[in-house]
């Protein structure tokens, strides 16, 4: 298929775009280099009706850079041996044998980057839906280049320069990942430390770089100021106008900035079957 039938449809004004027109299998490199400009430009990109294996989804997403392999914490060796494929994360509710294939289960997902609690965290995310349940279960995503322009100058003033640790302890639906003992305090948390506003290294855009709200902490504030700050800056991080709201269909692919992009998920009900896959990218192959 030809460069000229591809097709990009803003979705959201100048914030996430549908590309159309195209196949993730059987994909060239001028269409490739069309989606990558496409994914700088809009932040997001939503990709329907392909028909992708692990294999095929994993290819598709090296295209972006090295691979990130699945986050395993602190787990132990028998945990890690039981990862079929450390490139794909599978993200589900559904049992088998009693035991979940995936992790975050059914319930509701905070506003998040994806491993910011890292010191080189992933700058691209790609999901792909398989199983999607009939009611709940969207994805939001939170443009932070619109967040950072939203802030007061007094508030960007005083945010330039300042840091936040981001916890490691924690997954983006609240339970303790293997391996963390539980804290109360979030300057105890374990974790990366961050500048709150970035300059994106491509785009050379600022941008509002918050990770995850709880147990989050400025390092170098008392903690009631740095709760003060941080709730202050989190009011203009997903603002309605900034934000789009994904709808999946079986075989929908997303990508989204993370450096740029915050996301989250609704709840959707307990005896419903969701399953989706991931891979993180680390950064483009040269």
């Amino acid at each position: 298929m030809g460069l000229t039938m591809l097709e990009v449809s803003p979705i959201s004004g100048a914030f996430a775009a549908q590309i159309n027109h195209v196949d993730l299998a059987n994909l060239s490199d001028a269409q490739f280099e069309a989606i990558y400009a496409a994914w700088l430009d809009h932040g997001g990109l939503r990709i329907r009706g392909q028909k992708l294996d692990e294999a095929g989804l994993q290819q598709f997403s090296a295209r972006f850079g090295p691979l990130e392999e699945a986050p395993t914490g602190r787990m132990s060796a028998a945990q890690k041996a039981k990862i079929k494929n450390p490139y794909v994360t599978q993200l589900s509710n559904i049992l088998v044998n009693g035991k979940p294939i995936g992790g975050l289960g059914n319930s509701e997902a905070s506003w998040h980057s994806d491993m910011t609690y890292i010191e080189m965290p992933p700058p691209a995310s790609v999901l792909l839906g398989v199983e999607i349940p009939e009611f709940g279960g969207d994805t939001h995503f939170a443009n932070q280049y619109a967040a950072y322009e939203a802030l007061p100058s007094k508030l960007k003033d005083r945010a330039e320069g300042l840091t936040i640790k981001h916890d490691a302890a924690h997954t983006s639906v609240g339970s303790l990942r293997p391996g963390y003992e539980p804290f109360d305090d979030p300057r105890d948390a374990p974790g990366a430390i961050h500048h709150i506003v970035q300059i994106h290294e491509e785009t050379h855009r600022k941008v509002l770089y918050l990770g995850r709200r709880e147990w989050a902490y400025i390092p170098g504030l008392e903690l009631v100021e740095s709760e003060r700050l941080l709730d202050e800056l989190w009011s203009y991080a997903a603002l309605p106008a900034n934000v789009w709201r994904q709808k999946w269909h079986p075989g929908d692919v997303v990508i989204w900035d993370n450096r740029s992009i915050l996301h989250r998920r609704d709840d959707f009900p307990a005896g419903s079957r969701r399953l989706m896959k991931r891979c993180q990218v680390l950064a483009r192959a040269s």
